[in-house]
């Protein structure tokens, strides 16, 4: 629907009227033969019933419409129009073409967004503001924020069903793989790959940890110790078949013979900067994987890697 005769000042050429709707037109376009100006609403609309011109009936599609000539654009853009807001008390009368940006600051727009003052901060459409009630909008709020966080709560938890299945079957195949390489060399070959991968994956996705004091380093944890940072292993989705031999390597008992005992490990302590160590999430521990250290002389690593369990220090 185009604009309204009755808001313009003076008289308005009737290449300017919609012939559909007998207004002012309103982002117009034309006809690809005729050349005859719509409402584009108008228009298409039409040509929803029938295919046809309204003025001389020629045949016309939704995609054979076009813009209209500049000149008539101009000529549309210089009419003068009283803001839609002038039942509401606005006396302005603008250009069309300032017609949106006027709409957009005009202090009598009834859907004027306003910011409530009186404590829920909450902006509401200007006409609505002296229904506005604080307390029912909030609770309003919370509820819908509430609901939200029920159905992500509830897809969190569908989502780590899966998760824990898709891990339960993947553990199942390489179990089966396992069970399998005794007999094949090629299986065997495989499931060798596909195991170091998971490493080289898992830590890969750690983050870097920075020893700061090495002398902090505790070389005989205990049971209860080292069960807490086996339980941080798998946390940190450490592929099953590591966890058991890196706790092993988590005691000196374990450690290649450069640290075995604290003699050796004062003479190669000058060494130590050029491990490369990755954060077992949220512990004062690192792990120093073979896969990243091969670097390191023989005698300061060992396969898959180490666990350093220390004191204080690692950041």
């Amino acid at each position: 629907m185009g604009y309204e005769l009755a808001r313009f000042e003076g008289d308005v050429d009737e290449e300017l009227i919609c012939p559909i709707c007998s207004c002012v037109l309103e982002e117009p376009l034309q006809a690809p033969q005729c050349e005859h100006a719509f409402c584009a609403a108008c228009i298409r609309e039409w040509l929803t019933r029938q295919p046809t011109c309204p003025v001389d009936r020629s045949g016309i599609t939704p995609n054979q419409l076009k813009s209209v000539p500049r000149i008539l654009r101009n000529l549309l853009s210089r009419l003068t129009i009283r803001c839609d807001n002038m039942p509401f008390g606005c006396p302005a009368t603008v250009k069309l073409d300032s017609l949106q940006a006027h709409l957009q600051d005009c202090e009598f727009n009834p859907k004027k967004p306003i910011q409530c003052e009186n404590g829920c901060g909450l902006t509401v459409p200007k006409d609505e503001l002296k229904d506005h009630n604080c307390v029912k909008e909030l609770r309003s709020m919370m509820s819908q924020m509430q609901t939200r966080f029920t159905d992500m709560q509830t897809e969190s938890m569908e989502l780590k069903i899966q998760l824990t299945e898709q891990k339960r079957e993947i553990q199942m195949l390489k179990e089966l793989l396992r069970s399998m390489r005794v007999s094949t060399p090629r299986i065997r070959e495989i499931q060798s790959t596909l195991e170091n991968e998971d490493v080289i994956r898992w830590v890969s996705g750690l983050q870097p940890a920075r020893v700061t004091r090495w002398g902090g380093m505790i070389s005989t944890p205990d049971a209860v110790l080292q069960a807490v940072i086996k339980r941080a292993l798998i946390e940190s989705g450490s592929p099953s078949h590591v966890v058991s031999e890196l706790m092993e390597n988590a005691h000196e008992r374990r450690w290649p013979q450069g640290l075995s005992t604290l003699e050796t490990r004062q003479l190669n302590r000058r060494q130590y900067e050029n491990y490369l160590t990755k954060r077992i999430p949220g512990k004062q521990a690192v792990v120093v994987m073979s896969c990243e250290n091969q670097h390191m002389p023989e005698d300061l690593i060992i396969e898959p890697g180490l666990v350093m369990i220390f004191a204080h220090g690692v950041e």
